[in-house]
């Protein structure tokens, strides 16, 4: 698996992969609309497309992308002309069919990717990947300090340490997470309950096996978590987690290693908060040893309701906006784990190694993970607000999936 491989490479070879040449250049004669996230790495990308000469190059770069770029690819032709997506989001497109192989055009103008590059799925290439990513231990060196402990290695210690910062008046909301009812909950579902060795589905089948005694750990172990959180945290996505982390409300945060870098880097940020700043690898949880989270990549897609004109000026932006070029501007090298010729780790990228390093599980690539990953986002609020327990949440949750496999004929 594409992941497995890139773990590989990660932490024995510094993940050194070939891009788009610089002597190709850039001049395109096509629209280009791009939609995806909003985090630096990504508005890197969507610059890099844009300075392009020569065609109409448009960027939507947005929290909300999950909600709009499949309905952005299913007109004809398509209001977007690309989506950059992860080993999450390209499941969805691909199971509406709105994104195109790109074997044609990696023969004609992408030579110089390499391999694990190249997401193939049944045989064709329907992405090209531009960076790694991970969800790691952010934390308050000095807060720690102060306590007289080291970085916790579990989540059980984060929750020790937490009590002991609130007991000493340190802080009242110690634990950061992107808990916001929706996505981010069930992303942080899924991270813990892979930790505790859970399975989403029966082996080899659709059907649901998340109501289940690793189901019920997560879940109260998530409810421990939210015990040291700001009490609006089913609001709080990755913006607003490192929004208390800069202002000095959070000490311990599981945070996105694409986020890492800049997470300092805002104006008003305290002192003490930038120098405190420290990362370090995912954490286990429960006595296991696999992580508790989840490996990814994140690249750019084709659509397929387009002209082969768009089609092409949009493989060429794109490939220009991740050649090697781009890691001489040293604030670019550091925003990712960048999968381009000459990228050098930095200390921000400590955290997505350690945990490839560590044989964190790639995030399911199945078709009905994302229908999985829905339910859960949906059903899992009430619980945390104290509303239900966490076996009738999560007879719930495979409710709600059961429906909509039966739907989409997984069932």
């Amino acid at each position: 698996m594409f992941l497995r491989s890139l773990a590989t490479a990660s932490a024995l070879a510094m993940i050194s992969s070939a891009a788009f040449a610089d002597g190709h250049g850039c001049a395109i004669d096509a629209r280009v609309s791009i939609v995806g996230n909003e985090f630096p790495a990504i508005q890197t990308v969507g610059a890099g497309a844009q300075s392009c000469a020569g065609g109409d190059v448009s960027t939507n770069l947005t929290a909300d992308h999950q909600e709009i770029n499949l309905a952005g690819m299913q007109g004809n032709p398509a209001e977007y002309t690309s989506a950059i997506i992860a080993n999450s989001s390209i499941v969805a497109l691909m199971n509406e069919d709105v994104i195109r192989p790109l074997d044609d055009l990696v023969a004609k103008h992408g030579q110089d990717f390499k391999k694990n590059q190249l997401i193939t799925i049944n045989g064709k290439v329907m992405a090209v990947a531009f960076m790694a990513n991970a969800q790691h231990l952010v934390y308050r060196s000095d807060v720690l300090a102060e306590i007289g402990v080291e970085p916790p290695t579990t989540y059980e210690d984060m929750l020790t340490y937490a009590q002991v910062i609130r007991d000493k008046g340190i802080m009242e909301h110690p634990v950061g997470g992107a808990y916001a009812s929706g996505w981010n909950l069930a992303q942080e579902f899924n991270n813990m309950f892979l930790g505790y060795g859970g399975a989403f589905f029966e082996a080899g089948s659709a059907n649901p096996t998340v109501n289940s005694e690793a189901g019920i750990k997560t879940l109260e172990m998530m409810k421990a978590l939210s015990e040291y959180m700001n009490p609006d945290f089913l609001t709080h996505d990755s913006n607003a987690t490192n929004a208390e982390f800069r202002a000095g409300n959070v000490a311990l945060m599981n945070m996105w290693g694409s986020r890492a870098a800049t997470m300092t880097d805002a104006d008003g940020v305290p002192q003490e908060v930038i120098d405190g700043f420290a990362i370090a690898g995912p954490m286990t949880v429960g006595g296991g040893t696999t992580p508790a989270s989840t490996l990814w990549w994140d690249g750019w897609t084709v659509a397929k309701n387009v002209s082969d004109a768009e089609a092409e000026a949009t493989f060429l932006a794109l490939a220009h906006a991740i050649r090697p070029a781009i890691l001489e501007d040293d604030e670019v090298a550091k925003q990712a784990v960048w999968l381009i010729d000459g990228y050098q780790p930095t200390d921000a990228a400590k955290g997505v190694f350690a945990a490839a390093q560590s044989n964190t599980i790639p995030y399911p690539m199945l078709p009905y993970m994302g229908l999985m990953h829905t339910a859960l986002g949906n059903e899992l609020s009430d619980f945390m607000q104290g509303k239900e327990t966490a076996e009738q949440a999560l007879k719930d949750v495979e409710a709600a999936y059961i429906a909509a496999a039966k739907e989409k004929g997984f069932l």
